[in-house]
């Protein structure tokens, strides 16, 4: 019989093989332009194999001095996407030509395809401070363009509120959407962009032609957003005799019916 000191030797046995270590590695990204620096720190932490990122904390520096020193706006499990690529996810930009650069730092929340969002901080001269303005970007994402070559950047997305709208996310399309931020908000101002929004109709009805004869084809997700982008054209009427045309299954009216619903609720129609 096994003696009670055994038992409990072999317990504690047990209990160092199942207790896995927890390792941390601290991590400091930095971002620049002009006087205006960046630090980005988190903690990444590994729990029996599980990664989490914990202590995130953002600073900012104007010609050496710390003007911002605190935890951004996040929820616990979110992390910094610069943790998956050293070049997406964390920059130091003048968003509007005022020579004051932003500071942008990109949270993906995890997930199979969601979600992404920006914390853009802005400064305050009269509080000596940044302020803090978030946006959404769900499974998508955005590119900085200067569009107009005025030196004023703007952010080139879609319309993430298309996915699974009509069909599965992975046979979802989605419309161009262009923002710009001023004055900490951020304004949908796509309508503004008709040369961009064109070849973006165009590339939705290329896309349709070339998926419309596969096998199963789920076509209603591709041309949503290509009646959302010829709404934005002011060409909704041919947009909808397109869809007439090619459209001929026999849940027709039902998903016109949808289509049109949906497409006022977003605000593309009237």
């Amino acid at each position: 019989m096994m003696s009670i000191q055994a038992i409990a030797l072999v317990g504690l046995g047990v209990l160092g093989l199942s207790a896995l270590p927890v390792q941390t590695e601290q991590i400091t990204r930095t971002a620049q332009q002009g006087t205006v620096k960046a630090e980005l720190s988190y903690e990444k932490v590994s729990t029996d194999g599980i990664p989490q990122t914990k202590n995130v904390r953002l600073r900012i520096l104007r010609e050496g001095r710390s003007t911002f020193d605190q935890a951004p706006t996040i929820n616990e499990y979110d992390r910094p996407l610069i943790e998956f690529d050293d070049k997406l996810g964390f920059i130091v930009r003048d968003l509007n030509g005022d020579k004051e650069p932003e500071v942008i730092a990109d949270m993906y929340t995890g997930g199979a395809h969601c979600c992404r969002y920006s914390l853009i901080y802005q400064y305050d001269r009269d509080r000596q401070t940044y302020s803090e303005t978030h946006m959404k970007w769900g499974n998508l994402g955005y590119q900085l363009r200067d569009l107009d070559r005025d030196g004023k950047l703007e952010f080139y997305s879609a319309d993430d509120r298309f996915a699974y709208a009509f069909t599965s996310y992975a046979a979802s399309a989605f419309p161009i959407q262009i923002w710009r931020f001023k004055d900490g908000e951020m304004s949908d101002i796509t309508r503004q962009y008709s040369k961009e929004i064109y070849a973006d109709a165009y590339r939705l009805w290329q896309l349709y032609q070339k998926i419309r004869t596969e096998e199963d084809a789920e076509v209603k997700g591709v041309l949503a957003a290509y009646l959302a982008d010829k709404y934005l054209l002011g060409q909704q009427e041919d947009g909808w005799n397109q869809l007439r045309k090619v459209y001929q299954e026999s849940d027709r009216e039902e998903f016109f019916g949808s289509l049109r619903k949906f497409l006022k609720e977003m605000g593309y129609a009237n």
